[in-house]
């Protein structure tokens, strides 16, 4: 029952693809995300001044960094998916703490070819810009017949388990301990429309028999505000082309860098009474 009732979704999905096909089909999407922290503070940290009320604050200013709306931008084969909105430069505040959110930049947008299953997506990081030119995994999902409306459109569930790296450990003033990853299975759930018939999404989802409106990772939710279908305006989606060429491990590798020597240099500020700086990899 339950593969018959899938098979009625690609069904539906193929039949709307046929409808448009033939025309141009295009839109915009409007997402807006949020993240919840898992933020704790060790002994050593406590000792030197940050306290359960600090603490509270730190997790606050992170979770609101990861407050952001991004548009899409789609047809039936291609998107373009970027921030709205220029970003302001961090600011500290009265506790002297400041919160940096590495790979933010108005600049930044992620292009996806849907039909050559490819991507190139544009970072600046610290104002040196890349451009990540890879191939789009095509990784599988668990369709189900659950349903819900995410505004006028009815969305059907569905799931795929991913390994995720996670901090176990992070230690804020002692100098000495560096953060330890460890290996966790999460399960990822995306909701979406046959009604939209592109296998579009936000962020790198995709692949799905209709757009995604909705996807959940247990620590990041984004989901779809507001839709625009076949606008008046033509839509144009142009592959970005600005940046130093690499794939996504040489990438990787140089933000794990990139990492590192802040935090070497935040150890050089804290021995000297500087002032706190968290960084984040976004």
């Amino acid at each position: 029952m339950k593969n018959h009732a899938q098979s009625i979704i690609v069904f539906v999905f193929i039949l709307v693809s046929t409808l448009v096909n033939g025309q141009e089909f295009q839109g915009e999407a409007t997402y807006k995300t949020s993240r919840k922290m898992d933020f704790k503070i060790d002994k050593t940290s406590e000792k030197n001044g940050i306290d359960a009320d600090m603490q509270k604050k730190m997790s606050e200013m992170i979770q609101k960094q990861f407050q952001k709306e991004y548009k899409l931008t789609f047809d039936t084969s291609e998107s373009i998916y970027r921030e709205e909105g220029k970003l302001a430069a961090p600011q500290p505040n009265s506790d002297g703490m400041q919160i940096m959110v590495m790979g933010n930049s108005e600049s930044n947008m992620l292009y996806k070819n849907m039909k050559e299953k490819r991507y190139t997506n544009q970072e600046d990081i610290f104002g040196k810009v890349f451009l990540i030119k890879d191939s789009l995994e095509n990784k599988k999902w668990t369709l189900s017949t659950e349903t819900k409306f995410i505004g006028q459109y009815q969305c059907f569930k569905a799931t795929r388990t991913i390994e995720v790296d996670k901090i176990a450990f992070f230690s804020l003033n002692d100098g000495k301990e560096e953060s330890k990853l460890t290996k966790e299975k999460v399960t990822v759930t995306a909701w979406y429309t046959p009604e939209i018939p592109v296998n579009a999404g936000p962020a790198m989802y995709w692949g799905l028999p209709g757009l995604i409106l909705e996807v959940n990772d247990g620590s990041e939710t984004i989901i779809c505000s507001k839709i625009i279908l076949n606008p008046k305006n033509k839509i144009t989606i142009k592959e970005p082309t600005k940046g130093k060429k690499v794939n996504q491990d040489k990438f990787k590798s140089i933000m794990e860098k990139k990492s590192k020597e802040m935090m070497d240099r935040y150890r050089g500020n804290a021995r000297e009474g500087g002032q706190m700086t968290i960084q984040i990899g976004g």
